[in-house]
């Protein structure tokens, strides 16, 4: 597989994936090059709106493509904003800022601080691919009282990491990639890759 499309139009996990992939020599495009719109996330689970998204953009483009559906999961929310962490304080337009905002507010006072991001991560062949690989990852981490750092994107100036004594957004690209969620599904996506 030597071309693939990234089905999602965000920055921050572009980047991550042209470097995670880029070592093996293939050569991505987003979908937005392609002049895709993105597809609907209408499902309660990520892997569904995972599945959803390759399937879109891979019969779009007619490419192999690659998609993930991730998000941060708080314990104390019962798993929220978990599907909805992109657009937890609203679509129009969609802020990481006000998001992160939202989860603040929703945490004070809250003693229980623990959370997890969580990605899922679908290759589909072709748009009927019957057998898409799929591969999940998670990292556990705790809420903040504030935000802190300048890296990252998402809720990674709030997501702290205890085992480190640091922020999210306070780690180096290739030390967060080895050690993220979405790093961690992308190792066993390769595995399987390797074994298909």
């Amino acid at each position: 597989m030597k071309n693939l499309v990234i089905a999602s139009s965000n920055q921050g996990k572009l980047r991550e994936f042209q470097t995670m992939l880029a070592p093996l020599g293939i050569a991505v495009q987003t979908q937005s090059q392609l002049g895709i719109g993105e597809a609907e996330e209408p499902h309660c689970t990520f892997i569904e709106n995972a599945l959803a998204k390759a399937r879109h953009a891979s019969k779009a483009s007619g490419m192999p493509a690659l998609a993930d559906d991730s998000g941060i999961c708080v314990n104390a929310l019962g798993g929220a904003p978990g599907v909805y962490s992109a657009r937890y304080a609203g679509d129009n337009p969609k802020s990481d800022a006000r998001n992160n905002e939202k989860l603040l507010q929703a945490m004070h006072g809250v003693a229980d601080r623990r959370a997890h991001y969580y990605c899922v991560l679908v290759l589909v062949r072709h748009a009927e691919d019957p057998q898409p690989l799929i591969a999940e990852g998670e990292w556990h981490g705790e809420i903040a009282l504030a935000e802190r750092g300048s890296g990252g994107f998402g809720y990674d100036p709030m997501f702290w990491l205890p085992e480190l004594g640091k922020m999210c957004s306070q780690l180096a690209p290739d030390e967060k990639h080895a050690l993220s969620h979405r790093g961690k599904a992308m190792q066993i996506l390769l595995q399987k890759l390797e074994q298909a």
